[in-house]
């Protein structure tokens, strides 16, 4: 591949947590997503010579997650040309959508198709993790599984990381509702007790594996009943406004689970049907109607792949930054 091709990769928003898999289960969303270009240069090196979509990301490759994740992987394979990275945000930051995973998993992807794959999909969750480690200061991987791998995954453990992806055992359909206020993670977090009580953690095993049996017997009910956080959403929830109302309206509406996506602020709904999950979308849209509160809301199949390749061909500069 010469310095004029270049390799675009897309990688969607996820959800992670979803109700009762606390920091080791998320699944990957068709949209919204993000993408990366990047071309090969000749002089060493990491530039950014792109950000679209948004304001006030950094374009240094040490502070910006694309950098980070394309170093990683230069230095693993001890390549000594360079990289220019572009970025095109088309999610929201800070949304509990997992914003920087997918910039980390889409340049993973879109560096290693440019250097001829000396990874499987699989094993670029390492690398798009430090992308995480960046962002949040820990390099989890619920988020940036998914939206590699697509579809469900479990994280079972980290030392060593080991990651199960689950694919889409059957039909479902996630409905999000976005609204626009500002929560950070480390304050959603900081509310969290670092004890629960045994009662608590053993109805929360339970309603992960009944979520796991139910994806795999391909059990709507059983999905339904086991989607329930028994120990995180009570505490919260508190931060999200109407969520519980928001919630009611979902299930009311048909949904067959609903939750807080991520760290929140964003909440999803779990339905059947794309019919489904539209008129869950108007219930829980109408809960936020004269609330003051914008909102965005996405409806998205659960799809069983994740990043993928969007162009490869001629390079087309971009505006500079």
């Amino acid at each position: 591949m010469d310095n004029n091709d270049f390799v675009k990769a897309y990688a969607p928003a996820t959800v992670a947590n979803v109700c009762c898999g606390f920091d080791v289960l998320g699944f990957a969303l068709d949209q919204p997503g993000d993408e990366v270009w990047a071309r090969k240069t000749n002089e060493p090196g990491i530039t950014i010579s792109a950000i679209h979509g948004i304001d006030g990301l950094s374009a240094d490759p040490k502070e910006n997650v694309i950098g980070v994740v394309a170093q990683k992987m230069l230095d693993a394979l001890d390549v000594t040309h360079g990289l220019e990275l572009q970025l095109h945000k088309g999610m929201p930051v800070g949304s509990g959508l997992g914003s920087s995973a997918a910039s980390s998993a889409a340049a993973a992807f879109a560096v290693n198709e440019l250097l001829g794959s000396p990874f499987t999909t699989q094993e670029l969750v390492i690398y798009a993790m430090e992308g995480e480690r960046k962002a949040s200061g820990s390099a989890h991987a619920d988020n940036v599984a998914p939206s590699l791998l697509g579809g469900f995954v479990l994280v079972r453990d980290y030392e060593p990381l080991d990651v199960i992806p689950l694919g889409v055992p059957l039909e479902l359909y996630c409905t999000i509702l976005y609204p626009q206020i500002e929560l950070k993670t480390s304050l959603s977090r900081s509310i969290l007790k670092q004890e629960i009580p045994l009662k608590k953690g053993i109805r929360q095993w339970g309603n992960l594996a009944g979520l796991m049996a139910g994806l795999l017997k391909k059990d709507y009910g059983l999905i339904g009943r086991s989607l329930h956080d028994e120990i995180f959403e009570p505490e919260r929830s508190v931060l999200i406004p109407l969520f519980k109302q928001v919630k009611e309206a979902a299930l009311v509406a048909g949904a067959l689970g609903a939750g807080i996506s991520g760290s929140g602020p964003s909440i999803f709904a779990l339905s059947a049907s794309l019919e489904q999950a539209n008129t869950v979308r108007q219930a829980m849209e109408a809960i936020y109607e004269g609330s003051g509160i914008e909102t965005k809301t996405y409806v998205s199949q659960v799809p069983e792949q994740g990043v993928r390749l969007v162009a490869q061909s001629t390079f087309q500069p971009a505006l500079p930054l």
